[in-house]
């Protein structure tokens, strides 16, 4: 698990600087990693923050209606529907194509789309500023800018782009973490290209054949989530030399990937570059005479065998049931031990605690050589510091009162519960900041308060320039930003959920983060990859 191991400690610096993930790729990030973020040809949209609590004056997106996309027990339905026979429509041309307040470049955000999402519009032109291309109006509300999107539903990035972010699976993309640099590609490879831009694959092969951490043997079927078939074993493949006999429609013949990504243009096969510190997300992969490429999301082909599959935690939460009793904990250190009382009321160590199971517990503590401890119904006891207690809220604040959802985030325990009125109906572990109670304006811990949700990606970048901790995670998944640069997410690189872990942020595990992300206003409209509440967004109570 070394290499995982790096990523999370690179993690620790992402949550705060990338504050808004997305404004990177249309502005540049200087000094961002190698790997350059994809554009499309269109017109710069002017941005603030988004880290930042919009205003309260931007219009209301419609409130989810209906069943879940995703319950809280982790079923889901079909997402998106599809769109009516003969209505206007209009497709995302760019990675981050803007859906603005009114029509004009420099207007609020009220979300955005991903190039490939294909949206109801009106057809009647609208006049703007700083489009030259003309602005459409589109459903459920906003105004997009011909340029960063396209009336041409056969564009070549449309047709390409068809792979929508998988709302049913724990992870949205195929991920992987590079664990070797190397060029990424815009056509299938020759043997030239790839003596020209990997001379030393050879001996990189070589070690990554016999590598049992990162290498040939570790996770292939991961890279084919997609496939009916089987991966083939990847070094019979290699021996063999083997290619998939049906390609992607835009490599055949020599084909190039469409110019979704600004290095995919020109007449060379290389298009940029990734870093060993890049993590990338995938929507596809094939393989070309015995080696593996994957299909990034910005359309690019990268070598599989400089990645490191990426499975993420099996863990999560679960929804509370209507007869649980209060209060219950969730076991949150692996070495977990019942302790009962022996002579002289000294507690000795009995039976262990499975890991990551739920106690019912009394309410009762008691303290021996200053130690906690809960009492367990049936008998025994078990220490406080390697459970994550749940209680309902003594005092329910007023929008508990008046029927909101809202999440509480207990910093010490390192637990969150979901609340539905008074009602829990959630529960889970998670990391925030791994300075713990500090003062989160000087170190890494996560900022305390009442806050409201109010920007959502389905998957956003985060990065990091400080220099020794340079890095670039594309599409980490369901993001929530509920003030400043803090945000609720996925994190799929450690699984130490129940310990602080974090540069800030709070961390969930993926099925946590995709059952909650559903659950919070505000919702995602069909087709949109992410949206903008402003003040009416779920509420986050964060203490300690």
């Amino acid at each position: 698990m070394r290499v995982l191991g790096l990523l999370a400690c690179l993690l620790l610096a992402s949550c705060r600087r990338e504050a808004d993930p997305q404004a990177a790729s249309a502005a540049g990030t200087p000094g961002s990693a190698s790997l350059t973020s994809a554009e499309a040809p269109g017109p710069k949209v002017g941005r603030k923050d988004e880290g930042s609590a919009p205003s309260s004056d931007l219009p209301s997106l419609p409130k989810g209606e209906g069943a879940p996309i995703v319950a809280l027990d982790g079923s889901s339905r079909p997402w998106p529907p599809p769109l009516p026979e003969g209505v206007a429509k209009i497709a995302a041309l760019a990675m981050d194509t803007p859906v603005l307040a009114t029509p004009d470049v420099f207007a609020p955000r009220l979300g955005t789309l991903r190039a490939g999402g294909i949206v109801e519009m009106d057809p009647k032109p609208v006049s703007g500023k700083g489009c030259t291309g003309g602005f459409r109006a589109i459903k459920p509300l906003g105004f997009v800018c011909i340029g960063t999107a396209t009336l041409d539903l056969n564009h070549p990035v449309v047709r390409a782009s068809t792979r929508r972010p998988d709302h049913t699976q724990r992870m949205p993309y195929i991920y992987g973490l590079a664990t070797r640099g190397g060029p990424a590609y815009a056509t299938l490879p020759s043997a030239k290209d790839l003596s020209t831009f990997e001379p030393n694959l050879k001996t990189h092969l070589a070690r990554w054949a016999n590598d049992p951490v990162s290498g040939a043997s570790y996770g292939p079927e991961i890279w084919t989530r997609y496939k009916s078939e089987p991966p083939p074993s990847p070094l019979l493949a290699l021996d063999e030399k083997r290619s998939d006999a049906e390609l992607p429609w835009f490599l055949q013949n020599g084909g190039r990937v469409p110019p979704l990504a600004s290095a995919s243009s020109g007449d060379t096969a290389k298009a940029g570059e990734f870093s060993r510190r890049n993590g990338i997300s995938f929507v596809d992969t094939l393989l070309w005479e015995g080696r593996r490429y994957n299909v990034g999301v910005d359309l690019r082909l990268y070598p599989a065998d400089r990645f490191r599959p990426i499975k993420g935690s099996d863990f999560h939460g679960f929804r509370i049931p209507q007869e649980a009793r209060m209060p219950f904990a969730i076991v949150k250190s692996k070495k977990a031990r019942i302790v009962r009382e022996g002579p002289g009321g000294k507690l000795i160590p009995d039976e262990p605690v499975p890991w990551r199971t739920t106690v019912q517990t009394t309410g009762r503590q008691r303290v021996q050589k200053g130690k906690y401890y809960d009492e367990l119904e049936g008998g025994g006891w078990i220490a406080d510091d390697e459970v994550a207690r749940v209680e309902v809220a003594r005092k329910m604040p007023g929008w508990a009162n008046d029927g909101e959802k809202w999440i509480d985030v207990n910093v010490t325990r390192q637990i969150l519960v979901a609340y539905e009125g008074t009602k829990p109906v959630y529960a889970t572990l998670v990391s925030t900041g791994e300075a713990g109670l500090d003062d989160p304006a000087k170190t890494r811990s996560t900022k305390r308060g009442i806050f409201r949700i109010h920007t959502k990606y389905l998957s956003a970048k985060m990065d990091s320039n400080v220099v020794g901790e340079e890095f670039e995670l594309r599409d980490v998944p369901y993001v929530q930003y509920f003030t400043e640069g803090y945000a609720l997410h996925a994190a799929y690189w450690h699984d130490v959920f129940g310990q602080p872990k974090s540069h800030g942020c709070i961390n969930l595990a993926p099925e946590d983060a995709r059952r909650l992300f559903f659950w919070t206003e505000p919702q995602i409209p069909a087709q949109w990859h992410g949206a903008v509440k402003g003040k009416t967004g779920t509420v986050i109570f964060v203490h300690p």
